[in-house]
């Protein structure tokens, strides 16, 4: 029993440890942001587009790499930050909260609406044009940091089980999001690329079979599989998931005693995704010049499909799917909260930010291609859904 209770503990330690620095991490990229729009507004906007574009190269024998901060910011250290993800998936699928179909029920239901709805949503809007049909996913993502930022200033007026049912849906979410940038945003693909890919993954299944617990081996092999899959036309970020995937999470080490080399990494890198590359994603992302934007602009079909997905598409996918699964008996509503708690939770995933940003930016690689009504449509559904929630939330009585 005593063991049991150990384990209870530390479980709950691992999630509040996380709640905490998704929380705070969210607010941190408020602030980021709104830093990022004072910038693009004002006499700074020069030296703010300056920076964005400015070239980054790398060059080693007949390798070259050369890409503006911008994409180092959205292809390499957004790898780091799908690692994480890839991690946090991993470890929630073998023994967390989605290790179990009671467990995955209620939130994986919820994410399906939740990413089904704003997608037919943005649909509506924009089906007849070619190339704003690209940006069908923009609005089908949750940003766990913003969401769990928000909920962190409404203290234990949430109960512990609403925050958790959000989590599972966000890293749902998440998976999702991967699985439609490796389907839908794949570019041209380079043979000998995918063919370096390939070996790379290999080897990374070898020394996880073989028991191999050394985090620099698995880094080591997982640049070579970065390189490649940024070379190869499928994009880069897709590596870090592939890589996480591969570490061991249960092992012995060399004097026997069981490790968890994922654990670990994902221990270390939550400080540094949370504090540094989720605020210079917002950073180098979030600048849009409003003041060359005007309303007629924003009530085109694009920015409308987005606004809409993210505020009314996400809120009712999440809430009306969840309804249904708790009606008909296949999940239950989340212990200590009521049906207005919960609307206000499905609100909330209606914050896209970050996830949102990282689809439009695949979409529509000319970021120009409509007047950045896209990145401000994603910013003003978030805004609104954050708002709303927490107002919900707030008027909201607990049981």
């Amino acid at each position: 029993m005593a063991v049991g209770v150990l384990r209870l503990r530390n479980g709950m330690n691992i999630i509040e440890e996380f709640i905490e620095r998704e929380s705070t991490g969210g607010i941190l990229l408020i602030l980021v942001t709104v830093f990022a729009l004072i910038l693009s507004n004002t006499s700074w906007s020069g030296w703010y587009e300056s920076l964005l574009h400015l070239p980054v190269g790398i060059h080693i024998g007949t390798l070259r790499l050369d890409k503006s901060l911008y994409h180092w910011v959205n292809d390499g250290l957004m790898a780091v930050f799908f690692l994480l993800i890839g991690l946090e998936v991993k470890r929630e699928i073998l023994e967390g909260h989605l290790s179990s179909l009671g467990q995955v029920a209620l939130p994986g239901i919820a994410a399906v609406g939740g990413m089904a709805v704003p997608a037919v949503i943005y649909l509506v809007f924009n089906h007849d044009n070619p190339v704003a049909v690209n940006g069908w996913a923009i609005p089908t993502a949750t940003d766990i940091a913003f969401a769990l930022g928000v909920l962190s200033l409404l203290g234990k007026r949430v109960p512990v089980s609403l925050k958790l049912f959000l989590m599972a849906l966000a890293i749902i979410d998440d998976l999702g999001a991967i699985v439609i940038i490796a389907i839908f945003y794949t570019a041209e693909l380079s043979t000998l690329s995918i063919a370096v890919a390939a070996a790379a993954l290999s080897v990374l299944i070898l020394i996880n079979r073989l028991g191999v617990t050394k985090k620099a081996a698995y880094f080591i092999v997982g640049s070579i599989l970065w390189v490649s899959v940024l070379k190869s036309g499928v994009h880069a970020t897709l590596a870090g998931v592939i890589l996480a995937f591969t570490i061991p999470l249960k092992a012995r080490g060399e004097d026997g005693r069981p490790v968890s080399p994922s654990k670990e990494i994902e221990h270390d890198l939550h400080f540094w995704v949370a504090f540094l590359i989720l605020p210079l994603f917002a950073f180098v992302n979030a600048g849009v010049n409003v003041t060359q934007i005007s309303l007629s602009q924003m009530s085109g079909p694009v920015p409308l499909g987005i606004i809409l997905g993210l505020f009314l598409g996400k809120q009712l996918g999440v809430f009306c799917f969840s309804w249904a699964a708790i009606r008909l008996g296949i999940a239950g509503l989340p212990k200590d909260s009521n049906w207005v708690q919960f609307y206000g939770v499905s609100i909330l995933t209606g914050i896209g930010f970050t996830m949102s940003l990282f689809i439009g930016s695949l979409a529509f690689e000319d970021a120009r291609v409509f007047q950045y009504t896209d990145k401000l449509a994603i910013l003003a559904g978030s805004f609104m859904s954050g708002v709303a929630g927490y107002l919900i939330l707030r008027l909201s009585r607990s049981r």
